[in-house]
């Protein structure tokens, strides 16, 4: 299988296969041509000295700078040089592919000016498998993610570090075994490569695609808790959401419907309230809120994953070239804050039904804490602990980053969008979601345990692998071990899996 690359109709899915599964890339015929004539522009551009920023100009506050015929080449390598100025632990090789992948796509459009051979460079580096070493943290999300890209750029003068068959290596010592020519930079080809948002765009694509399966499994988790507490399942009929019109809450009530479908709460042998609580009766609108503000964040990420985000921008057909601010990261870190919010708002969700499994008040007759021997033992009591120091932590981080804006450069970039923040606490969030979801679906198959009417095929499917994996909690253990193995469950999607062979897929 091999991705073809023509600027338009990249998606999350895509970035997914190339980022992780590695996927090979290789770029359309027509996008070459695209970026051939484009760069045949400039060059005839820089024959007649016309002034064009960051080509024969300084950058930033030095865009008045006009450099000389001598300069302009040796002026993208020290760009590149300063900007690689990044700080902290490396990125996940997945975050710096997704990058490159999208930066290919840029070029695609034929707008950045760059010369071939850094975009077929960059794609070779994606299929040979040598992923540059770059810091986590450093960008503003504004001028683009201009430190992290500026060290995937090192590579194309053979500088730098990378990642070669497990190995990190100098970065001409990574080309050469992995057969791989050093282009160098040659007029604009450094601002061309580093101008634009692509990592956290990136990022951002890989946590929409862990947060939908997350998602899903928050409603596995729910259909499992509503089961065990004998909840009325009339707020679960899909026609109460259609009238109202949210496809998210539509989307969630018929994903629980199928999870607890053949059980006998669903065919109403089991007793139950007129009314349930809010955290038991709302799941599929607040769910499924989440599910239309992950849907909306997709939209926008899309939209830039296959737009072009670059500085100046060129028009070969009308001869001219334009400055602007497609760099801005705002349009993907204000949607992206928005959903960090709302995993965290599911998590929250999650420990209220957890918290109803565990007190007798609230559980329907269920032991208290999920134990046999209340008093000699405290079952699942510290468990909530555990998952309330995750919401807060949650909490915490679900503060928008975009909002933050520090002015920098001399006042030349006095508003950016804090957007490479928003992509790292999203994930720090989704961590911390693993583990919520994973206690509150431990909790509700100790309590399913407790139960002797019939479950729905899902609930069943999902309980017999969770016990796979952890036994019924009969008597007193350190619960350490059972929390990060159901954080770890939870994030390898298994349950997930095995309950859509069983009753289908849930989106």
């Amino acid at each position: 299988m091999t991705l073809i690359i023509t600027g338009s109709g990249l998606t999350i899915e895509k970035v997914v296969d190339v980022a992780r599964n590695r996927v090979k890339v290789e770029l359309h015929p027509d996008a070459l041509e695209r970026i051939k004539v484009c760069r045949a522009m400039l060059e005839r551009k820089i024959e007649a000295h016309e002034i064009m920023y960051g080509v024969n100009t300084g950058i930033g506050e030095f865009s008045e700078v006009v450099l000389d015929d001598d300069q302009v080449q040796d002026f993208q390598k020290y760009l590149i040089y300063n900007h690689a100025a990044g700080i902290g632990d490396a990125m996940p090789e997945d975050y710096v592919r997704g990058a490159m992948l999208g930066r290919i796509n840029v070029h695609a459009h034929g707008n950045s000016g760059i010369r071939p051979e850094i975009t077929l460079t960059l794609i070779e580096m994606l299929n040979k498998g040598v992923t540059p070493y770059v810091c986590q943290k450093g960008s503003v999300g504004a001028s683009g993610d201009l430190a992290p890209m500026s060290q995937i750029a090192l590579l194309l003068m053979g500088e730098g570090k990378a990642f070669y068959e497990g190995e990190l290596l100098e970065g001409k010592d990574a080309l050469d075994k992995a057969g791989i020519e050093i282009p160098g930079l040659q007029a604009r080809d450094g601002l061309g490569t580093i101008n634009g948002s692509n990592v956290l765009t990136a990022m951002s694509a890989l946590f929409l695609f862990d947060a939908n399966n997350w998602l899903k499994q928050a409603e596995i988790g729910a259909a499992m808790s509503l089961e065990a507490l004998k909840a009325n399942m009339g707020p679960y009929t899909a026609k109460l959401h259609e009238v109202r019109g949210f496809k998210g809450a539509i989307r969630s009530a018929l994903s629980i419907g199928k999870m607890v479908a053949n059980g006998d709460l669903k065919t109403g042998k089991v007793d139950h309230k007129v009314q349930d609580a809010y955290s038991m009766r709302s799941s599929p609108q607040v769910i499924g809120t989440a599910h239309d503000a992950l849907a909306y964040a997709r939209s926008q990420v899309e939209i830039e994953l296959n737009g072009v985000g670059d500085n100046p921008i060129f028009f070969p057909e009308e001869n001219i070239q334009l400055s602007g601010a497609n760099f801005q990261g705002t349009p993907v870190s204000l949607p992206m804050d928005m959903a960090g919010i709302a995993i965290t708002m599911v998590s929250v969700l999650s420990e209220r039904r957890m918290n109803r499994l565990n007190n007798p008040a609230l559980s329907v007759g269920l032991p208290p804490f999920l134990t046999k021997g209340a008093g000699m033992f405290s079952g699942m009591m510290l468990s909530q602990y555990t998952a309330d120091m995750q919401i807060v932590e949650q909490r915490i981080l679900s503060a928008p980053a975009c909002i933050q804006s520090i002015p920098a450069a001399a006042d030349q970039e006095d508003f950016v969008s804090m957007g490479m923040n928003t992509a790292i606490k999203n994930f720090q969030i989704l961590d911390n979601a693993y583990g919520i979801l994973g206690i509150e679906i431990m909790a509700a198959a100790q309590a399913l345990d407790f139960r002797e009417y019939k479950f729905g095929d899902g609930v069943i499917k999902a309980k017999e692998v969770v016990r796979k994996h952890v036994d019924f909690l009969d008597i007193d253990r350190p619960l350490y071990k059972d929390h990060n193995t159901m954080k770890d469950l939870v994030k390898s999607c298994e349950i997930l899996t095995e309950v859509e062979k069983e009753i289908g897929s849930l989106e």
